[in-house]
Formats: C-alpha cells, sequence, structure tokens
C-alpha cells in the first residue's frame, strides 16, 4: 500500500456500553441515508437477488482446492521483493501471466505505461561496525540510492539539526564520514500485541461513519498552523532531512544513515535518499536504515566521545534500458451477448519494497485476486459480463500503473471515452494478510443494498460491516477519481501497521492462509454477483440500485 493512508481511527478503550449503543447504528440491510420505505406496490425495490448456488460452487472451489498459498509462496520466496522497475517484478510478471494462463483465462498480456524512470536493485549488503568493537548492524539500503563500489571504511559523525542554522554548523565535516541523521529515539517496551481482529466496536464505529466532506474540507487534513511546538519541532525536522543528505552526497560523505521506524529488528524502508530520476552522475549518496537499536548503540557511543568507525559494502544495480513499467491484465470474457463487452475488474498492487519479500503488500492482493479468477474459472459459474483482473506497478510510488491503467481505457476528469460507459465495478485488495470484515463505500450510499445482499452468506462468519467512509492509498482511488464505481475491502488488521507494512518482516510466513482463502471466496462471489446482474452498479450520487430478480 501506498504511504498516504487514511484510515477511520480506531479507539481500543471503548466501553461495552459505547459499543453497545454503536452496535445498534451498525449495518443491517437499511440504506446508509433516508429513503422512502418499501410498500406493496413496490415490494422488491431494495431485493438484490443471491446466487447461493453459483456462491456454493465458489466456496467449494476456493476452501477444498485453494492455490492462493502456493501462489503468494511464487510472489514472496522465488520472485520477491518486486520493486518496480528491477529484474524480479519482470519475472514475476512472466510467472503470472503463464500461470493465469494455463488456468485459461484469456487476453492474458502486459500493458507498458511510463516513463517510470531507472531500475534499480540491490545485489549484496553489510554494514559493519569495526570500532571500538565488532559487530554487524541490521540495515537495509533506501532504493535508487548508490552502492559503495567495494567495501569502504570511515568514521560515524550524528548530525543533529533542527534549522538551516544547524545544518550549516556541519558545513565541510562531512566528506568519506558516515553520517547518522538525528538523535536516537526511545524505544519503549510493548505490552499489547503487535497482532490484532477488528473487534464488534470498531466495525460498529466504522458502521455509523458519515457521509465524507470533501477533501478540502475533510477534518484532520493537514494544517501546520494546528501543530503542537513537539510536532512543529518534528515537522522542521523531517523537512531538514533531504536537504543534509543532498549536503552529504555533495561533500562526498562515505554514506547516510537513517535511524529505522520499528523495534524488535524490525526495519521499514522505503527509498529515502534516493532517486529513479536522476541522471547516471547526478550527486547521489550510499543511503541506509538502520534497526533503531543498532541506531541507538552507534549514537550513544558518539555522545561518549568514543570513534565508532564502520564499513559498508553494498552492491546496487542501475537498469536504464528500458524506463517504462507495465501492468499485468488477463480475462474470463462474458458469454452474455448483450452484457459481455462490460467489464467487472478486480486488482491488486504487484509491486513492493525491497527489505522484504513483499508478502502482505502485497502479494496478498495480487494472489487473493489471482485465486478469485482461477475460482471463478474452474468453478465453471456463469458470467454474463468480462471480468478482468489487473495487476498494477508503481503503486508505492504513487498508485502510478493504475492511473495509466484508467487514463489509457476511461480517460480523466474532464474526458471521458467509450470504454468508461462499458465499465461496471473495481474490486481491490490492499490491506495485508487480513481477514475480510466488509466493504469501504467511498461515499457512494446508492450501492449499499447491493453489498449488503451479496454480504449475506458471509454475515454469520464475520463479513457484515458497510461504512460510507472512504479509505486511502491504494489504486481503488484511481478509478473513483473519474467516476467509476472503485472499492477496496474492510480487513482485519492483524500485523500490518505494526510489523509487516514496508518492512524487512513482510515475509510469506507473515501471511494468514485462512484469511487468504476466505478473502479469495468473497472477491470472487462479489465478482460473480456484480458481473451476472442485469444492470451495472449504480455510481456514486446515484439513486440507490433496484431490484435485480
Amino acid at each position: 500500500m501506498h504511504a498516504h493512508i487514511a484510515r477511520l481511527p480506531r479507539r481500543a478503550g471503548r466501553t461495552a456500553a459505547l459499543a453497545g449503543s454503536l452496535a445498534a447504528l451498525a449495518w443491517t440491510g437499511a440504506p446508509l441515508r433516508a429513503q422512502a420505505p418499501v410498500t406493496k406496490d413496490a415490494p422488491a425495490a431494495r431485493v438484490e437477488r443471491v446466487d447461493s448456488a453459483a456462491v456454493a460452487r465458489i466456496e467449494d472451489e476456493g476452501f477444498n482446492r485453494s492455490q492462493v498459498m502456493d501462489v503468494a509462496s511464487w510472489l514472496t520466496d522465488v520472485y520477491g521483493p518486486r520493486l518496480t522497475g528491477g529484474p524480479t517484478i519482470r519475472q514475476a510478471a512472466d510467472w503470472a501471466m503463464k500461470t493465469m494462463t494455463g488456468w485459461g483465462l484469456s487476453n492474458v498480456h502486459l500493458e507498458p505505461w511510463g516513463p517510470f524512470g531507472r531500475g534499480w536493485s540491490n545485489e549484496r549488503f553489510s554494514l559493519q561496525v569495526l570500532e571500538p568493537q565488532k559487530w554487524e548492524a541490521i540495515a537495509y539500503p533506501s532504493a535508487w540510492t548508490p552502492g559503495t563500489s567495494g567495501a569502504v571504511t570511515g568514521q560515524a559523525i550524528l548530525v543533529q539539526a533542527d534549522s538551516e542554522a544547524d545544518l550549516a554548523k556541519y558545513r565541510g565535516q562531512l566528506r568519506g564520514k558516515f553520517v547518522l541523521v538525528g538523535a536516537p529515539r526511545d524505544v519503549p517496551a510493548r505490552f499489547t500485541p503487535q497482532g490484532s481482529r477488528r473487534t464488534d466496536a470498531d466495525l460498529a464505529e466504522m458502521a455509523a461513519a458519515p457521509m465524507p466532506q470533501p477533501s478540502a474540507q475533510r477534518r484532520g487534513a493537514f494544517d501546520p498552523s494546528q501543530m503542537t511546538p513537539e510536532q512543529r519541532l518534528r515537522f522542521q525536522r523531517q523537512q531538514l532531512v533531504p536537504r543534509l543528505i543532498r549536503a552529504a552526497a555533495e561533500e562526498g560523505a562515505a554514506a547516510v544513515l537513517l535511524q529505522g521506524q520499528g523495534d524488535d529488528g524490525t526495519v521499514f524502508v522505503s527509498s529515502t535518499g534516493g532517486s529513479r530520476d536522476t541522471a547516471p552522475n547526478a550527486p547521489l549518496v550510499p543511503t541506509a536504515v538502520l534497526a533503531a537499536e543498532h541506531y541507538g548503540r552507534i549514537a550513544r557511543t558518539l555522545a561518549k566521545g568514543v570513534p565508532v568507525t564502520l564499513e559498508l559494502n553494498a552492491q546496487n544495480r542501475w537498469y536504464d534500458a528500458d524506463r517504462n513499467a507495465f501492468n499485468v491484465v488477463a480475462e474470463i470474457p462474458g458469454t452474455d451477448r448483450r452484457l459481455k463487452d462490460e467489464v467487472v475488474m478486480v486488482g491488486a498492487h504487484f509491486d513492493s519494497w525491497h527489505a522484504g519479500t513483499g508478502a502482505t503488500d502485497n502479494a496478498a492482493g495480487s494472489a487473493i485476486m489471482m485465486e478469485a479468477l482461477r475460482i471463478l474459472k474452474a468453478s465453471g459459474v456463469p458470467l454474463r459480463r468480462t471480468v478482468r483482473i489487473g495487476l498494477w506497478t508503481g503503486e508505492e510510488e504513487g498508485l502510478l500503473g493504475s492511473r495509466a491503467y484508467v487514463r489509457q481505457h476511461f480517460g480523466d476528469t474532464a474526458t471521458h471515452s467509450p470504454e468508461h460507459a462499458k465499465f461496471d465495478v473495481y474490486f481491490n485488495v490492499d490491506n495485508g494478510t487480513g481477514k475480510i470484515r466488509g466493504v469501504y463505500l467511498q461515499g457512494n450510499d446508492a450501492i449499499a443494498p447491493l453489498f449488503d445482499a451479496w454480504m449475506s452468506p458471509f454475515k454469520s462468519r464475520g463479513m457484515k460491516t458497510l461504512t460510507l467512509a472512504n479509505t486511502g492509498g491504494t489504486d481503488h482511488l484511481s478509478f473513483d477519481a473519474v467516476g467509476l464505481p472503485g472499492f477496496q475491502f474492510i480487513q482485519d488488521e492483524v500485523e500490518y501497521g505494526t510489523r509487516t507494512h514496508h518492512s524487512n518482516m513482510d515475509l510469506y510466513e507473515r501471511l494468514q492462509p485462512d484469511d487468504m482463502k476466505w478473502n479469495a471466496v468473497v472477491v470472487a462471489s462479489f465478482v460473480m454477483q456484480a458481473a451476472n446482474r442485469d444492470a451495472q452498479v449504480p455510481r456514486k450520487g446515484s439513486t440507490p440500485a433496484r431490484s435485480n430478480q
């Protein structure tokens, strides 16, 4: 998932009484906005037919002959990580296309988009402390930063800067040094579990959420004038980091060392200090992110006046031959003469960051969506509309692949292509491995009666929540932005925000097999229902969906 995430707050300290009152507001099949009651003259106004026999076939295939964990293993253990522009994501795409072709999917192909920028991969990395004692640091390179051309040795220096004036004091002192950026942070003990499931109170609060406000008017939007002094200082320090890295590069520092978020050896890594758009000879400096505990050890040693000598060996490779990227696309053709040109689409981002293997972010979503189409094909359920899968690249850099696909096929906010009218709905999975518990409606209350009916086979097993709230940071937004129905599922957090999202611990072992199977079954069921309706699903701002009997 892209870093800019908008979620409803989770308030674990809610009392039982509040949970009960919120539960009364939870979705029970009634529309989320006031509507006229059903009368005997219009008894089916809100009835959405559910094909129980098809759902049973989907469940049988998905629970008894699942391949989702094997797909996830191929994408992580064999072809992970999958950084956009690097060699492994193309290998993963070739495997995915071969696999989906073997399942009998049609029109399996790559769709190029771009330019994206330079490709990059890390081939070897080690950071060793040589003095005052020898030990190996837990650290990972930032993406799109240069390597070292062999082992490089130098002294460490800690730079603490709250302003440009503070930064200027270090000018001329960075050449050949390992530059630590900022004082070490506190790493408190954990007294609550890192993994969690959504409680009934969490889900009831989500169900009671009001219609989202326009972006410019949302409460909690970033406003520097409303920051506390502590927040303002933290913000100023963050703003100085790119300038410090640039100064280190220009002065010829050996490397920049950043303190990682996380603890217990978990390190969250992206591309701080890197650039995929620079010319080959642009001033960059090797940059690495350290485990907080190891960063702290070096910083505290320096504070005692004891010199610290480090050795870095980073072998990073750039790929400049093709600066474009691609999306992976495949289909199950529709069978209805009137509706087969219309499209129901599923998708997930295929790319990942590089410290782990991109398991929960987002091999999970890619494997779930591939498995959903396998289930539909293998179960033989009829599909009137065409069902299409898109596996997006460039999501971690800003939803780039899905935005390019939407622009190429459907137009933009001002101009729509003919395909726009033929598009029905898009479903996305990108909140980790956790069990699907409902759907974010993205402010589309007209679709609530449909989704409530489609959830009916799963409600007794925990999928029961619809929320008008928006959720951000992933590819359904590309469709929503041009007026197309695009939805992300509500999922249990598990360890997504605490341990795996963009971290070195985002590995196959963190996937939950039962949740993965469940998610593929739910997605396949929703897709089947959408593909077989007489009418397309309602778009945002339309009247509630009419019955589908």
